[in-house]
């Protein structure tokens, strides 16, 4: 069975029990409420019982002293007529009833009142015997009788029993439903850290272990994946190097002869600049894979970051930088002494991919400056140019290249890896990445 339709299944079940103590509770608490009325009702003090007993002892003639007793018993008064209506003799009768009835009165006696007294009428050869019960005792019908506590009690006896329902049923609800969402809540997590990327371990036990096996398997499947893709490209990486540093060593040496022509010597240069792209594209792929898929931990250390940046600057000037270009650095006091627990080489890596971007997309020359501040107590590095600013095609390179989508209408945008990868650097250091829109060239913000 799928794994849905047995959670259905079980609660469907639980459904039908629940449903079946409702009703078992409701029965008991009828019972338990009138059980008393019921037996006064219909047991031997019920009116027709006590009827069925004194009947036979009571006669024109007079009631004899058991039949008194059980009417003292029951609170229950008597009075006899003969057949011209006269009341024989009483017995515990109120004040208001009278001595003498004619054939209308008795008429309206049989239909179970006298003077609003609920009574009960037996006939003899010789007379009439009336029992007669307090007013509001009894809800007399010619056919039968109902007790008047019982037919008032019962309006908030229902009342009470189906608000009893209702907050039967809600507790049960809110306790499955914090059941529920107790077990839901790591599988939902389970499955955003796999649209993340990250593997999952889920525990499977439980209402929805099912379910959680299926986010495992999956979770197991795709970190196999990964793992392939990974291994794919670092197997790749590692058979390119050897024929492109064969590549560049004779591009060096062909454009290095004394003998050769200048355009010779200026393709061998281009084949030599296109090996270093290439190599450069490897190193970005091995990172991105690294970065991506989390397959190695990253070697953290608490670096002064101000000491990083400064190293970093002073080795990019002493490389040498183009004349159109120029790199400056600025240092807040409050950021001097900040450290990061960083990966000293990724957080260059990062810096070295946004300058080298400013230089990419100003071919005529800007100027790059490194900014370090503090945001609410934390280290924040700004790299920003004057040049032409950001296009839309410069923008888009910070969503993955076409090479890591699907093979469509994708394939004439071939970005880089380089805002990527800058993305993926700060992110795995718990940092953000922000490009806001300004006037003139190009700013990222790297808040920490």
């Amino acid at each position: 069975m799928r794994p849905y339709l047995k959670y259905i299944s079980k609660q469907f079940s639980r459904l039908i029990l629940l449903l079946c103590a409702l009703v078992f509770i409701n029965i008991f608490i009828f019972i338990t409420s009138f059980y008393k009325i019921v037996k006064t009702d219909y047991t031997k003090s019920s009116p027709l019982q006590v009827f069925s007993a004194v009947q036979d002892d009571c006669s024109i003639s007079g009631i004899s002293n058991s039949a008194q007793n059980i009417l003292n018993k029951y609170n229950v008064w008597a009075i006899y007529l003969d057949l011209d209506g006269n009341v024989m003799w009483n017995h515990q009768a109120p004040s208001d009833i009278s001595d003498k009835y004619l054939i209308n009165d008795i008429a309206v006696i049989s239909k179970g009142y006298l003077n609003d007294y609920p009574v009960f009428l037996h006939t003899n050869d010789d007379g009439l015997l009336i029992l007669g019960y307090p007013k509001d005792s009894y809800f007399k019908l010619q056919s039968n009788y109902f007790s008047i506590k019982a037919l008032r009690k019962l309006p908030l006896f229902l009342l009470t029993l189906l608000l009893l329902d209702l907050a039967i049923i809600i507790l049960i609800y809110l306790r499955s439903k914090n059941k529920f969402i107790s077990n839901i809540k790591p599988i939902i997590d389970g499955i955003e850290s796999l649209a993340s990327g990250k593997p999952v371990n889920l525990a499977e036990n439980g209402q929805l272990s099912e379910v959680a096996e299926s986010v495992n398997r999956a979770s197991y499947v795709i970190n196999r994946q990964n793992e392939a893709r990974v291994n794919w490209i670092s197997g790749v990486s590692h058979d390119i190097r050897t024929p492109l540093s064969l590549i560049l060593g004779y591009s060096d040496k062909i454009k290095n002869q004394p003998l050769v022509d200048d355009e010779i010597s200026k393709y061998a240069d281009i084949i030599g600049q296109n090996s270093i792209r290439i190599k450069d594209l490897v190193s970005d792929l091995n990172l991105f894979s690294m970065l991506e898929y989390n397959m190695q931990p990253l070697e953290l250390s608490y670096i002064r970051i101000s000491k990083l940046i400064r190293s970093f600057v002073a080795n990019i000037i002493n490389e040498g930088l183009d004349e159109p270009y120029s790199l400056s650095l600025e240092i807040a006091p409050s950021a001097e002494l900040l450290e990061l627990n960083c990966n000293e080489r990724l957080i260059e890596r990062a810096l070295s991919n946004l300058v080298n971007n400013s230089i990419r997309h100003n071919p005529d020359g800007c100027d790059i400056t490194i900014e370090l501040t503090t945001h609410e107590g934390r280290p924040q590095i700004i790299v920003s140019d004057n040049g032409v600013g950001v296009s839309k095609d410069m923008a888009g390179e910070q969503k993955k290249p076409h090479y890591f989508e699907a093979l469509d209408e994708r394939l004439d945008l071939r970005h880089g890896l380089g805002l990527i990868i800058v993305k993926q650097i700060i992110e795995a250091h718990g940092g953000t990445v922000d490009t806001p829109e300004v006037s003139t060239g190009y700013k990222t913000i790297l808040s920490f």
